[in-house]
């Protein structure tokens, strides 16, 4: 796998800095988009910009090579995944716990409203 998906010269480099640092970073920043309210396009942005953040770490604690767009790349598609679910995970806690009586939750990922039935209405005619 090296050459493919990181440069460094141990796997264990690479978990620990994309995976966990970025991921965690990842993770933070998509819980923090949510927590605000803000759109899900905003986690394209910061993700790019985290990835940057993660090949400089790569680059100054491990001599991996920073300007490379392939490693970049990676780099960020793996933050990009962790700010997704932060903020998935967060948002459908925010919409079924906010707005109980609207929504619930279908999984870890989803939700759906709430039919008429749960809510004590009258069942259309």
């Amino acid at each position: 796998m090296q050459g493919i998906l990181y440069d460094d010269s141990s796997v264990f480099i690479f978990l620990l800095v994309t995976i966990v640092l970025g991921g965690a970073a990842g993770y933070s920043t998509g819980k923090a988009i949510a927590q605000t309210w803000q759109p899900g396009w905003h986690l394209g942005a910061s993700a790019l910009a985290l990835g940057v953040a993660v090949r400089f770490l790569h680059y100054a604690l491990f001599g991996a090579s920073f300007l490379t767009f392939h490693y970049y790349a990676i780099d960020s598609l793996l933050v990009l995944l962790a700010a997704f679910l932060g903020f998935r995970l967060t948002r459908v806690r925010q919409m079924t716990i906010r707005y109980r009586w609207l929504y619930q939750a279908t999984g870890p990922f989803g939700w759906k409203p709430v039919g008429l039935r749960d809510r004590g209405g009258a069942p259309p005619s």
